[in-house]
């Protein structure tokens, strides 16, 4: 990257190259920006939809919305994605938009540093030479760093073993014995897929999912044509996947009691496709709809209900050479385990290690919470915007909707900062305070504070996760930069 000059549009580096990435990275080149590097530790563009190959990887969100919209794909080739036409949608992104000459592969981030005299931020590079730029935007999302269990004895398993997150290809699992640690979002998908291979399953659940139908079905041909020769209704057809999705917000935040209509609804499908009264009495929550993420799937409940399917609900004492020890004593012998133990949303950023002004780190600034003012900039960090940061996960709608929101706000900050050369903006202390203050509020008559323990919370029991209202309302409120939110430094001040 070049050096500060003044009268120039800054110069950026944005760290990941999924959804929010590669938004980012568009956006700058309509607006006519140059300078600017996109920073994968990968060896492609994807994110979630380049690491998660598993079988049966899919969106739960609708094909036409979970797309950018100034991109739309007519031939999408059912009403959810899978794993593998998603990433093809992005690498075509990169193609059209001609981004393969920004994006730096295989550089992995390990931290970034704000040089206060300068107004720069120095981003390491493992094993390589550190870059610096004038703004750094983070787009790693919330769902990079798998989450591996605490459990004693993993280390001495002596079959196969790895997530869900980094599934292992080479591994064929027809006729092996398998065990299944988890039942959230991911198992969901590829537990039914497997079951057609495996010689038996034990699926170690430790708090059972709601589970809707899923609404998918392979679009017809006319149907492709219609949305490609007649783009208006392709967007109609978007807008009210929109609105659909977003009344289910109503139940979510404010109106929860509704959820209970979707409760029934799941326990109807349960009882009508799990024959095995045991396993019935275990496959329905006893938590409130909702508290947890909601998955869809139309394979699950008969995927459980096949009898080389072990549904073990007791707790999990040991891993040892050949299998897993639950809490009874009972030894499952296993050539394979795969855990579906899905990932730290709640670790922002992590495992990078960013840090501000005076010395500060993130993880400091963050000691009692993930914050930041709009989701998007914290305090003593100037120049820096976070994509998909605290509070701005949905359970209702697509995170892609967010993400385009979010980077029209940033590209609002940059325009602000071409008009002060050699300034760096951070986001005054009282105007985050005050935002992370209603956010919580939002979320204390939400279904997610109903007494659950779910991913959306953090190791004190914090909500940085998710945001509390309607999508159209975060849009309104990022629709514009209010440079009065910001006190603009120049490199003396910045010290």
């Amino acid at each position: 990257m070049t050096n500060k000059a003044t009268g120039r549009k800054p110069s950026v580096i944005i760290i990941g190259t999924g959804f929010g990435g590669l938004c980012m990275a568009i956006q700058l080149k309509k607006a006519g920006y140059h300078d600017f590097i996109l920073l994968e530790k990968a060896g492609n563009v994807g994110g979630t939809w380049r690491d998660n190959t598993y079988p049966g990887a899919a969106c739960d969100v609708q094909s036409h919305f979970y797309s950018y919209s100034f991109e739309p794909k007519h031939d999408w080739s059912r009403k959810f994605g899978l794993q593998e036409e998603i990433l093809g949608y992005m690498e075509r992104c990169v193609e059209k938009y001609a981004l393969a000459s920004h994006i730096r592969f295989h550089h992995e981030v390990t931290g970034a540093e704000f040089d206060e005299a300068g107004n720069q931020w120095t981003v390491a590079i493992r094993d390589g030479e550190p870059l610096i730029a004038d703004v750094v935007v983070t787009a790693t999302g919330q769902l990079n760093q798998p989450a591996y269990p605490s459990i004693k004895g993993m280390d001495d398993f002596t079959g196969i073993l790895f997530h869900s997150a980094r599934w292992d290809h080479s591994v064929d699992l027809t006729g092996k014995t398998v065990a299944v640690i988890g039942t959230g979002a991911s198992a969901i998908q590829f537990v039914p897929e497997i079951t057609k291979k495996v010689q038996s399953l034990s699926l170690f659940q430790r708090s059972a999912a709601w589970v809707l139908p899923k609404p998918d079905r392979p679009f017809k041909a006319w149907e492709q044509a219609l949305f490609k020769s007649v783009p208006a209704w392709d967007r109609v057809y978007r807008y009210l996947i929109y609105w659909k999705n977003e009344s289910r917000g109503l139940a979510f935040t404010k109106f929860s009691g509704l959820l209970e209509l979707f409760a029934r609804q799941a326990r109807n499908e349960a009882r009508k496709q799990v024959t095995d009264p045991e396993k019935l009495k275990h496959i329905i929550p006893d938590y409130q709809i909702g508290c947890k993420r909601i998955l869809i799937s139309n394979d699950w409940y008969p995927a459980i209900n096949q009898p080389h399917v072990d549904l073990v609900t007791e707790s999990i004492d040991r891993i040892d050479e050949t299998g897993v020890v639950t809490k009874d004593g009972k030894h499952h012998d296993v050539d394979a385990i795969i855990l579906g133990t899905g990932f730290a949303a709640s670790e922002f950023l992590a495992p990078m290690t960013i840090t501000g002004r005076q010395g500060v780190t993130l993880n400091e600034a963050w000691a009692e919470g993930a914050e930041a003012y709009k989701g998007i900039s914290v305090n003593g960090f100037p120049n820096l915007f976070i994509l998909y940061g605290p509070n701005t996960n949905l359970a209702h709608n697509s995170i892609v909707y967010m993400l385009e929101s979010q980077v029209r706000y940033v590209m609002g900050c940059l325009e602000a900062l071409e008009k002060y050369p050699g300034a760096a903006m951070d986001v005054l202390p009282e105007r985050q305070k005050a935002f992370s203050s209603a956010i919580q509020s939002g979320l204390e008559g939400s279904v997610w504070a109903s007494g659950c323990s779910s991913w959306y919370l953090d190791e004190n029991g914090k909500n940085t996760v998710n945001w509390p209202g309607f999508t159209f309302n975060y849009h309104l409120s990022t629709r514009r930069v209010d440079t009065n939110d910001y006190q603009f430094l120049s490199p003396a001040q910045a010290t």
